[in-house]
């Protein structure tokens, strides 16, 4: 083009040597290419930032603005001026035959990693994009991504070698056989958190958003992210541990996402009552217990079948061994199951129950077995702790002793 050989025509006009012309015509060249370059890079991202604001500004989608937000038509605006220079080069080199090939080089790298950061903006955009939308919020699409750059970057990292060292495809591949072994020991991380990640997609294991406990790794939180490599859990101590993707597959965890979709969250708590402070109740006794309302009726009941149970059957009752009797213990536990089915706070549609555990040296373990209504943890505790101070203050009214409480959280 002539506008690149003015300047060595007018240094031949002024008698300038012909080899330091051509050096001089070569810097004059390369700041006119790079000046015009740059005032092209300014032009066309004004007008493509612009132009995408605009559109954006007045379309209904969402996903034009993320791609605004992540400076998609910057790095798009940038690729015009690299295609001029990528034209140009050869022109003003063309005395220079092995600065060209170096440029020429330079210039194609550069622009497949321009390509690359505009794909990675894309895929940004979309990400961005699809956790705005309820049925992909908890999905991992960071893993998605991450894998699709990791093998873009490959093809790419690829073609610089091919680039660099005038290789063909064949030869390359032939060369990476070679030391596969070795690519594959560098990137062993990687590829277990690739095979990692599918399965956790795949098998639904964890979603962002999920209560995870992790004892090994000291996670007990939310999930906030999942990656390829890791997955982020923020504790209730908003503290956040970082967790290994294989290590999901490969160790144990609890997900509470079973019960953040059930209709309630299960409560169970067991009491060690004293064996020496059970007893039959005697009948001069029972007026007690029938002025609590949650025990009127069942007592009345209950007391009509041992009656008819003992008069039939001949019990001689001047011995309280004989026959059918009630017992404190048994009331206590009527009286804790009357409770809770009258609390609030209980989902009385899911299992309910006060039932005996197997008994111990310790003691008698009474259990309390029942879900919440409300599944929030600090609702939750509240709710159990008041169960729990009104089942320890009732015992004494039945003439029971506790012996030791038993607070292993089973919930």
């Amino acid at each position: 083009m002539k506008i690149y050989n003015w300047a060595y025509q007018l240094l031949e006009y002024f008698d300038v040597g012909g080899s330091l012309a051509l050096y001089i015509s070569l810097i004059i060249n390369i700041a006119l290419v790079i000046a015009i370059a740059l005032l092209l890079d300014s032009v066309f991202k004004k007008i493509l930032i612009i132009s995408l604001a605009i559109v954006a500004a007045k379309t209904k989608s969402t996903f034009d603005d993320f791609l605004v937000a992540n400076k998609t038509a910057k790095y798009i605006a940038h690729l015009i001026p690299l295609y001029y220079v990528y034209k140009t080069v050869p022109i003003i080199l063309k005395d220079f035959e092995y600065w060209e090939d170096f440029f020429s080089k330079g210039v194609k790298i550069y622009i497949i990693i321009l390509s690359l950061w505009i794909i990675r903006s894309v895929f940004h955009s979309l990400k961005d994009f699809l956790k705005h939308i309820p049925r992909f919020s908890d999905k991992p699409i960071d893993s998605y991504i991450q894998v699709f750059m990791i093998v873009l970057w490959t093809f790419g990292i690829t073609s610089f070698i091919l680039i660099i060292f005038d290789l063909e495809a064949g030869k390359l591949f032939t060369y990476f056989g070679a030391i596969s072994a070795l690519i594959f020991l560098i990137f062993k991380d990687t590829i277990l958190g690739f095979v990692a990640s599918i399965q956790v997609s795949v098998n639904d294991m964890v979603r962002i958003g999920d209560w995870i406990t992790m004892e090994k790794f000291g996670a007990d939180g939310d999930v906030i992210e999942i990656n390829l490599a890791t997955v982020k859990v923020r504790n209730f101590d908003n503290t956040t541990t970082t967790i290994p993707t294989y290590s999901l597959i490969s160790d144990s965890f609890r997900n509470w996402r079973g019960m953040q979709n059930s209709d309630g969250r299960r409560f169970k708590r067991s009491f060690l009552i004293k064996p020496s402070s059970v007893k039959f109740i005697s009948d001069e006794e029972l007026p007690k217990f029938e002025k609590l309302d949650l025990l009127k009726s069942y007592i009345s009941h209950r007391q009509t079948d041992i009656q008819k149970y003992n008069i039939t059957n001949s019990i001689d009752k001047s011995v309280i061994l004989n026959g059918r009797n009630l017992t404190n213990l048994g009331l206590f536990r009527k009286f804790i199951q009357q409770y809770i089915e009258n609390h609030p706070g209980i989902n009385k549609e899911m299992l309910l129950m006060v039932r005996y555990l197997q008994p111990t040296e310790l003691g008698i373990p009474l259990e309390i077995y029942c879900f919440s209504k409300d599944k929030i943890w600090e609702n939750y505790e509240h709710i159990m702790a008041d169960i729990i101070d009104y089942t320890i203050s009732s015992v004494n009214y039945f003439d029971l002793e506790i012996l030791e409480l038993n607070f292993n959280k089973n919930s």
